[in-house]
């Protein structure tokens, strides 16, 4: 309760009536509540501090709280006290469900005592002490206040005061500038989304991968691009051991750029009761020849936080004709198929055969494939070809084809869909990396073609293709030219829960430039358009834990089971760098309930030892 924590916190005071003196808030638009947090939405209507039953600090048991002490308070006085103080003392008391109840406290810094009343505007106070003086015994536990109060009533209100006379009340509620966007994602003077960070991870060599099994647990899994895959606890540390070992068969080397190495893996939708999860490599077979490699392993069944090194079984291998364009994305539909993002083979121009590998159905690179890894074929192939694949009665295509036409997607996700209507769930998203022009982003149909070589983005690349009739190729939903970035990293519609305002967004980014992107679809016409992202400023992002920069090089994007979104960078990328991080996305204006987020996990047994997460990026 709010009076319980004031006056402890009045303990740690010298002088527990002197007022911080604190910069002006007026342009920076931040929302904070007592809990350091942004404010929200109550899930149901508030009884007593009406006012803020739309959007501000309190839930309904806080409400129940204040109402609870307010009628304790209104006990001592008699009817004729009631009505000339009932209202005053509850808009006093009402001010911890404000959406700037920081602010008014003096308590957006968590290290430092917050004000014992919240800061009232001078003519308001006196009319308050005039009226109800006696009341402030009632409101505050401090004798040197109740003093102030009784003998020097000009004093009292100097020191409830604010510098900042925007945020005094009433001024605040009266302030059109701070309240027009309440609830809203800050945006700067240029439309910018003003979204702050939080640091989840660090120290890792070219983090490629972060992701969940599905089992509950609240385990992450981050793989690095040179084999190794660390399990992250929900304590937020480290497995001292890695889950899975592949550095001595993985092809990669500490060359910046180099795109070999670790590149995919995803768990079974069943993984909580099989133990199986896929892996996607580049392996050097032979002297010269380069290969990528789709595998299964299962955890073992001795340790829930490993692998099992023996249980590797070979779906297949694609030979890679040049050191680029490796694709690397695993993950499961919706349908439970596992489809499997490739490259087209590298160099410039996909110069392989006529139509390069991308436009050859017959070819693994540049492609969509999907499989049935629940079952094997008839001629002993490790996987099914599922009976509405694209392409089976083309004796031209290789029946795994789903997608044509990629020329290197990096970072495809699934779109869990709204979490009320369900719109959009089971689209399959891809980052598509272009050559000279045009980066892209797809939405992946059955038996579609993206175009490349003929096109690179919107545009045409190989002249003679492009108009060749029998193209029909699906056009990007967005592509950006290389002003802005050359090389795409794609992302993932956010459908979590504790950044409620950034539902239906695509975030995504770009590895070159480390710009930050998003997407808003227009549902009525199903074209999309983009929305400016940036670090909140300093004070935007003035949270506790939470950050406004973040390393340039973008890798990758991930999500959480519960559907927040994080992406992966480092500030050199190499893949012996040891300079990766992670960061989690979060909305400095408006957040979920508090509660409603929290999710039930499963007991993580834990043999080995954990390495604590030490942050090592500054505000």
């Amino acid at each position: 309760m709010l009076h319980n924590k004031m006056t402890t916190e009045l303990d740690q005071l010298q002088d527990p009536h002197t007022t911080c003196v604190k910069r002006s808030h007026s342009d920076d638009k931040i929302m904070t509540c007592l809990d350091f947090q942004p404010p929200f939405k109550p899930p149901y209507h508030l009884e007593f501090c009406k006012d803020y039953e739309k959007f501000g600090c309190c839930d309904q048991t806080t409400d129940n709280i204040i109402a609870e002490r307010y009628w304790d308070i209104m006990d001592f006085y008699d009817i004729r006290e009631y009505e000339l103080c009932g209202e005053l003392v509850k808009e006093i008391l009402c001010q911890e469900c404000s959406p700037y109840a920081a602010h008014l406290f003096d308590a957006e810094d968590p290290y430092t005592p917050m004000r014992l009343l919240p800061g009232l505007c001078s003519d308001y106070c006196s009319e308050f002490h005039r009226k109800c003086g006696s009341v402030v015994k009632h409101l505050t536990e401090d004798p040197g206040l109740w003093d102030t109060c009784e003998n020097d009533p000009s004093k009292f209100c100097r020191l409830l005061d604010l510098a900042d006379q925007d945020y005094c009340y009433p001024n605040v509620l009266r302030n059109s500038l701070l309240n027009r966007d309440l609830g809203h994602v800050v945006e700067d003077r240029r439309g910018c989304l003003q979204l702050c960070l939080m640091e989840v991870a660090n120290g890792l060599r070219n983090p490629v991968l972060l992701l969940h099994a599905g089992d509950d647990t609240g385990r992450m899994f981050v793989a690095e691009q040179v084999g190794f895959v660390w399990v992250y606890l929900p304590d937020g540390s480290r497995l001292e051991e890695p889950f899975l070992d592949l550095s001595g068969e993985v092809l990669t080397t500490g060359r910046l750029g180099d795109e070999r190495g670790f590149l995919g893996m995803a768990f079974h939708p069943h993984y909580r009761d099989n133990g199986r999860f896929f892996v996607y490599y580049s392996v050097l077979a032979g002297e010269m020849v380069e290969k990528v490699r789709i595998s299964e392993m299962r955890v073992s069944v001795h340790d829930m936080n490993k692998a099992d090194p023996l249980s590797e079984r070979l779906i297949f291998e694609i030979e890679e004709p040049a050191a680029n364009h490796n694709g690397g994305q695993l993950l499961f539909g919706l349908d439970d198929y596992l489809y499997i993002f490739t490259g087209d083979g590298g160099r410039a121009g996909d110069p392989f055969g006529k139509f390069g590998n991308a436009q050859n159905k017959s070819a693994l690179l540049g492609k969509v494939l999907r499989i049935d890894v629940n079952g094997s074929s008839r001629d002993g192939k490790p996987y099914r070809i599922p009976q509405d694949n694209p392409f089976l009665l083309d004796s031209g295509a290789r029946p795994e084809v789903y997608a044509y036409g990629m020329r290197n997607p990096w970072r495809c996700s699934v779109d869990r869909g709204d979490p009320v209507s369900q719109h959009g769930k089971g689209r399959i998203f891809c980052g598509d990396v272009g050559q000279n022009r045009y980066e892209e982003i797809d939405i992946i149909e059955r038996g579609g073609n993206y175009g490349w070589r003929a096109k690179e983005g919107f545009e045409c690349f190989d002249v003679k293709l492009c108009h060749n009739s029998l193209l029909r190729d699906i056009l990007p939903i967005f592509a950006y030219d290389h002003h802005v970035g050359k090389s795409v990293t794609g992302g993932y519609v956010y459908r979590g829960c504790e950044s409620p305002n950034l539902n239906g967004l695509y975030l995504f980014g770009d590895f070159m430039s480390g710009r930050l992107m998003a997407l808003q679809e227009d549902r009525e016409s199903g074209s999309w358009s983009e929305r400016s992202v940036c670090m909140g400023n300093t004070a935007t992002c003035a949270f506790p834990g939470l950050i406004n920069h973040h390393h340039k090089f973008i890798i990758s994007f991930a999500e959480d089971q519960a559907g927040e979104l994080y992406f992966l960078a480092t500030s050199y990328p190499g893949s012996m760098s040891p300079f990766g991080t992670i960061y989690k996305f979060v909305d400095p204006s408006r957040r979920a309930p508090p509660g409603k987020c929290r999710i039930k996990t499963f007991l993580v047994k834990v043999k080995g030892k954990r390495v604590p997460f030490v942050p090592q990026e500054r505000k």
